[in-house]
């Protein structure tokens, strides 16, 4: 038994507290609304995030950063916009033999920067790991079975955090291509937005497959531009997390996208949900770094426009269908 925090109590960060409980942890669940922590305690159930789901006694609830002090594991599931101003909060808490694992998937917007380059920079950890794959948190909660990559730049490292959360139901596979396991996470966000535009547009499954596979290969593009392995796009948190998120209605980003087609705007949008739709910040992130690397991103470009410029996404589609005959 090993004392783990999960920081961040969203729906993927309550699962992995009960997938840690499950795998026999002490689990500290720390909450960044102070308001519902009491109602947590009391009923078992992250009922703002994850309602239906008990969590265990062992899962202990708080509030305040010093009580998730002196574990073994941190597993911060922070959207990635907000991931700064977390690691900042307990950068005198974590403890240096500690392993930190993100569970983000994003761009920063203002520095352009992948989540492990977050918490490096602010909380001075060697032992880093990059959680991602396609895991919808309800049919995880629910014990559907499901899988997931651990990355590291230390193998050793990744296996350790393979060790700690994997069970029969909740498959972990590790990896060392930190880049593209991360990039994979967040650009699959981007593209379920396209998704959902082409669902809520009723296009049909042939266009949503395109526009998979050429969203896959632009996610590619830019992650070996910046030194990912093209294969780890084909792998679990590439492909796999991509199919996820562009199929399924639980997906946030695919029902932004699906609402954008409606004709509803952005702002009322995003007012209206509970939780953030990573790829909404980062397609204005994917944007700037595709054009600063001159990477050709030509869906992310239309989606930003369609998000932050008030195309219209009929239009984004068709000027993505008449773009100049290339080779695949």
């Amino acid at each position: 038994m090993t004392r783990v925090s999960v920081i961040g109590a969203g729906a993927w960060g309550t699962t992995l507290a009960i997938l840690l409980a499950e795998k026999g942890h002490r689990v500290t669940l720390w909450v960044y609304e102070h308001e519902i922590v009491a109602g947590i305690r009391e009923r078992r159930e992250n009922f703002c995030f994850l309602p239906g789901f008990p969590l265990v006694e062992t899962i202990e609830i708080t509030g305040e950063a010093q009580e998730a002090g002196g574990a073994g594991f941190y597993f911060i599931a922070v959207p990635t916009q907000f991931l700064r101003a977390a690691a900042r909060r307990f950068a005198g808490i974590i403890p240096a033999a500690a392993v930190v694992v993100s569970a983000a998937k994003g761009i920063e917007e203002k520095t352009l920067k992948l989540p492990l380059e977050i918490l490096a920079e602010e909380l001075k950890n060697e032992k880093l790991c990059a959680l991602s794959g396609p895991n919808l948190s309800s049919e995880i909660a629910r014990g559907l079975p499901a899988a997931t990559v651990a990355a590291a730049a230390d193998p050793g490292l990744a296996e350790r955090v393979q060790q700690a959360l994997m069970l029969e139901r909740f498959r972990v596979y590790t990896n060392t291509d930190v880049i593209g396991v991360q990039l994979g996470g967040a650009l699959k966000n981007v593209i379920a937005i396209a998704a959902g535009v082409a669902d809520g547009l009723k296009l049909g499954d042939n266009a949503k497959a395109g526009l998979l596979i050429r969203g896959l290969a632009e996610t590619a593009r830019l992650g070996v531009a910046l030194g990912a392995r093209p294969e780890t796009f084909a792998g679990l948190s590439g492909i796999g997390d991509l199919i996820t998120t562009c199929a399924s209605r639980l997906s946030r980003n695919h029902f932004v996208g699906e609402k954008i087609a409606a004709g509803r705007k952005l702002a009322e949008i995003l007012k209206e949900m509970k939780e953030v739709a990573e790829g909404v910040p980062t397609a204005a992130a994917a944007r700037q770094l595709g054009r600063r690397l001159k990477v050709s991103l030509p869906i992310s470009e239309e989606v930003y426009r369609v998000l932050y410029e008030g195309k219209d996404p009929y239009r984004a589609l068709t000027d993505l269908m008449t773009r100049s005959a290339t080779s695949e």
